[in-house]
């Protein structure tokens, strides 16, 4: 079952599948019964719009999915979609910008589905500087700026390890979303090779911050090495599929050299 099929019952029966529930689990979650929802999934009953988004609900299916689901079965979509530069999105916009524009002087992004970059504090742009110009038309794709060889992979000072973060993370993703892009976009960046002199892949670190986090290891022009922390947000209860599929990263020091560092680095670049 893939996404290419094409009828309502054949969509949920996939999806269904993906969440790794059995009929009788999402009936019991969408209090229905099994044998109707055995019928919708074979296509011997009509499932009506209201239970269509109930069954999507309980499934965790992505906003853009839902609408290609009430497209199959006939009815309208029930959610917009707007991009980031759109009027109606005027008020989530300044809120990234403030939660960027705060974040400094530490580095934040803001990205869409794909990983595009959409948004990006000073001092993000800030470590950017040197790349190759080709990786940094847009649309700029932030895990290919990353692992790229004329991109950030010469200056990530734990390559490998920051490698499986970024791979196993966007494998998880694209499971999730069943988005072939994603997919596709995470077998380029695992044909890309590893910088010359990149050090042996080091599975577990007990002693770098208690053995529980990953650090982006980012080595500097002058030698020193930014230790940074990851997070991320996202807006909750999106009704937008634009909003849904944003997702801001931003970067914290793992430690006092790094947080002296970037304090440096901001008013350098402010003065």
């Amino acid at each position: 079952m893939t996404m290419n099929s094409t009828t309502p019952g054949q969509l949920l029966k996939m999806w269904r599948q993906r969440r790794r529930l059995s009929q009788l689990a999402l009936a019991a979650e969408a209090d229905i019964s099994q044998r109707h929802l055995s019928f919708v999934e074979s296509g011997r009953a009509t499932p009506s719009r209201e239970m269509l988004l109930r069954l999507a609900e309980q499934l965790g299916i992505p906003l853009r999915e839902r609408n290609r689901l009430l497209l199959a079965a006939g009815y309208a979509p029930a959610f917009g979609e707007r991009g980031i530069d759109a009027p109606e999105l005027g008020a989530v916009r300044g809120v990234i910008e403030r939660l960027l524009a705060s974040h400094a002087p530490y580095p934040a992004l803001a990205v869409d589905r794909h990983w595009h970059l959409l948004m990006a504090n000073r001092p993000l742009e800030a470590l950017l500087n040197g790349i190759d110009t080709e990786l940094l038309k847009p649309p700029v794709n932030v895990l290919r700026l990353t692992l790229h060889p004329q991109g950030l992979a010469s200056r990530i000072g734990n390559f490998r390890e920051w490698r499986t973060h970024i791979l196993e993370r966007l494998a998880r993703q694209a499971e999730t979303t069943a988005d072939p892009a994603l997919a596709s976009l995470g077998e380029e960046l695992k044909g890309y090779p590893a910088p010359a002199g990149a050090r042996p892949h080091l599975a577990s670190v007990p002693s770098c911050h208690g053995g529980i986090v990953v650090p982006l290891e980012l080595v500097m022009p002058d030698g020193r090495v930014l230790s940074l922390l990851s997070t991320t947000t996202v807006f909750g209860t999106p009704l937008d599929i634009t909003l849904e599929e944003l997702a801001i990263e931003s970067f914290f020091p793992a430690d006092a050299d790094t947080q002296g560092a970037l304090q440096q680095l901001a008013a350098a670049s402010s003065g």
